[in-house]
């Protein structure tokens, strides 16, 4: 299947003699010989409507197996044809570049084109074609930019045979440890129970058991003047297995999470800021903060993948943006979805920001709460790691409740995944805007915390995009900093800090696992007993030539409270953009490690709203005690870069306070919140 032009007949020739099999093309062999014309003449005839009708219902008469079946570009835009064949075959798209099929189109003189008239051009009439396309594809065959017909037959055979292998893509846990017996089966997880799973029965995290896909340089450049959906759902497609979640279901999953919700249409757009250095901004979610780019997908990816005769409840730690986003992404799934998903999510009482506290409190509905716990966030991780770890429990609450626990943090897989799009897709702007070719490489540098983001720029770099340095930048929580400096992770004497900067201060860094794991060649003996060592003695050191092997990629620093400010006070006085405190961080780090002989992209993690106090104390201005919302139209009356966020804005004028739940750090109350929540939510038995 695909456009005019795409070289359906002559692919399928090839396929043909490769498989040994009989070629039909739709147009030559069914269509001319039962209307005893032309396609060109039928088209003349009956007109556009009728045609379609007309060349549906040839179809709908026609059956065949074992062979290989060249459909007309028009076959796609009549549904009951298309079921039809999707019900007795797998559909191929041939997804050529737009502008290889004009040129193929204007040698080829084609004159028969439905839906072609003197008021569209082809270009029109392929890009809306396109919609149908979407539609109908089991596999997507994505072809190079003056591919041949032979190469495109070859991806064809590649793309179906991974169709049809659904144990080709699994996962394992960074604990698992191989049989010794290799006629032991390795305990794997396909994508789909990976992210019902959340976390590995072992304490370990889900990752992949293969490397990831990896796309040509050809495949990367037909990306560059795509949209941000168009990428993510090539990239998501090449990550995520079609018995898991079919590319059609998929595509509309990403148009529903990357639509309206979001304040800019480029979804994550990259700004220069100046010399060599490049703001990606990933605040323009509905909540301000880059964890939407994953929380607005993540749901719909959990609600498709989880059996409907379960309720689930997810439980979520958060450093102070995480809560507020995944009480947002969930309560926008459907009124049945809902009805079988509900979230708690876990915040430090004290330790994030008050208009983070607000917003995720402000956020509950009616499958959603905030708990507020009187600790940390590393507190709130541990605990839900524990929970997980507890059968008991767990097993108490599918008993009692027929309820099973999840997890919305980047501990699971689901939920990380989507991050790799920006980073790949922050590349490619760079690339369309001219200021790199493609090839050139940059270097990445990110306020770090719990290591998914940053590990997510790993992944893109093992998907083909050339970043050649890691920065990671760390507040006066510097565990990680140290630790690759280093290679020993030492919590010993260390007390969390509260710094403008929340979201990164956390000292137990969930997904460095993943990045060791990958590192020591997926050795889960030794992650089981490095972090069986962090957990009981509060540190563990790697051996040398790990140290050696973590500091080819990445470089690392830290940023003192003071140096934060100010870099929010000089950027903005040199440039009128004005940095949250994360990117003031990154920005800080940057300056001081990177050599400037390529391009840094620096990642823009929250938008300066959510932390008013801070930026008027950088900025040196003196009415800092006012309400949220005068906070923020006094900033807003600096006419900064980037514009207030509107979302943000609305948020400080709801006038309307929240209750929500506070607890004392014990993983005992946690666990009575959950099951009351539970109750609440699934039986209607839920009281003080």
């Amino acid at each position: 299947m695909g456009p005019p032009g795409a070289g359906k007949t002559t692919v399928g020739k090839i396929l043909g003699q490769k498989l040994d099999c009989c070629v039909i093309d739709v147009d030559d062999d069914i269509l001319e010989k039962t209307w005893n014309m032309s396609v060109s003449e039928k088209l003349q005839d009956v007109g556009n409507e009728q045609f379609l009708e007309e060349e549906g219902k040839a179809v709908l008469n026609f059956s065949a197996s074992g062979s290989v079946i060249s459909l007309t570009g028009s076959n796609p835009m009549h549904d009951a044809s298309m079921w039809h064949l999707k019900k007795n075959g797998i559909i191929v798209y041939l997804d050529v570049p737009l502008m290889d099929i004009i040129n193929r189109l204007k040698l080829m003189k084609i004159d028969r084109i439905v839906g072609q008239n003197s008021e569209t051009s082809v270009k029109d009439l392929l890009k809306f074609r396109k919609q149908y396309y979407k539609k109908w594809y089991d596999a997507r065959v994505f072809c190079e930019s003056g591919a041949s017909p032979e190469e495109v037959a070859d991806k064809v055979l590649n793309e179906v045979k991974r169709y049809q292998d659904v144990d080709s893509e699994t996962f394992i846990s960074t604990r698992h440890i191989c049989p010794k017996d290799c006629e032991q089966k390795v305990s794997t997880k396909f994508f789909s129970e990976a992210v019902i799973e959340g976390l590995a029965s072992d304490g370990g995290l889900f990752v992949p058991e293969k490397e990831f896909p990896k796309l040509s340089c050809g495949e990367w450049k037909n990306l560059v003047g795509a949209t941000y959906v168009e990428r993510a759902q090539i990239l998501l497609e090449r990550c995520i297995h079609p018995a898991d979640i079919p590319a059609a279901r998929l595509g509309e999953m990403i148009e529903i999470a990357y639509g309206e919700n979001f304040a800019c249409s480029k979804i994550a757009p990259i700004r220069h800021l100046s010399g060599n250095q490049f703001i990606l901004e990933l605040f323009h979610g509905p909540t301000g903060s880059f964890k939407d780019l994953s929380l607005q997908l993540m749901p719909h990816i959990f609600a498709h993948c989880i059996p409907p005769s379960c309720n689930y409840m997810i439980l979520v730690a958060t450093s102070g943006d995480t809560g507020s986003a995944v009480l947002n992404g969930f309560s926008r799934l459907n009124k049945n979805d809902k009805q079988r998903i509900a979230v708690v999510t876990f915040f430090p009482e004290i330790g994030v920001s008050d208009f983070q506290k607000a917003q995720i409190v402000g956020s509950q509905r009616e499958n959603g709460w905030a708990v507020g716990v009187k600790s940390d966030f590393d507190f709130c991780q541990t605990a839900i790691k524990r929970i997980f770890n507890d059968s008991d429990f767990t097993g108490f609450l599918t008993v009692e409740y027929g309820t099973i626990l999840s997890s919305a943090n980047s501990i699971n897989w689901g939920r990380l995944l989507p991050q790799v799009v920006y980073h790949a897709s922050a590349y490619l702007d760079l690339v369309s805007q001219g200021f790199i070719s493609f090839g050139s490489p940059v270097d990445v540098c990110i306020p770090t915390g719990n290591f998914g983001n940053i590990l997510a720029a790993v992944y893109a770099k093992m998907m083909g995009i050339p970043i050649r340095k890691f920065i990671c930048a760390s507040n006066q929580n510097h565990v990680l900093t140290d630790f690759i400096k280093t290679g020993h992770y030492d919590l010993r004497e260390r007390k969390l800090a509260q710094t403008f900067s929340p979201s990164i201060d956390i000292l137990k860094s969930s997904n460095l696992e993943r990045h060791l794991h990958l590192m020591a060649n997926k050795d889960g003996q030794l992650m089981t007993k490095l972090f069986n060592q962090l957990e009981n003695h509060h540190h563990f050191q790697i051996e040398k030539i790990l140290v050696e092997k973590l500091q080819q990629d990445f470089v690392a620093d830290w940023c003192t409270e003071g140096e934060c400010l100010a870099a929010i006070n000089s950027t903005y006085n040199a440039s009128g953009y004005i940095l949250d405190p994360h990117t003031a961080v990154a920005k800080v780090v940057a300056d001081r490690m990177q050599d400037k002989t390529c391009p840094v992209i620096v990642s823009s993690t929250a938008h300066y709203s959510k932390f008013a106090p801070a930026i008027l104390q950088a900025l040196k201005i003196k009415e800092i005690n006012q309400t949220s919302s005068s906070q923020l139209y006094l900033l807003g009356s600096y006419n900064a870069l980037p514009p207030l966020h509107g979302a943000l804005l609305e948020r400080t004028k709801q006038q309307e306070k929240m209750e929500y739940h506070i607890c004392s750090a014990d993983i005992n109350v946690l666990k009575s919140h959950v099951e009351k929540l539970i109750q609440n939510q699934f039986l209607g038995k839920f009281s003080e």
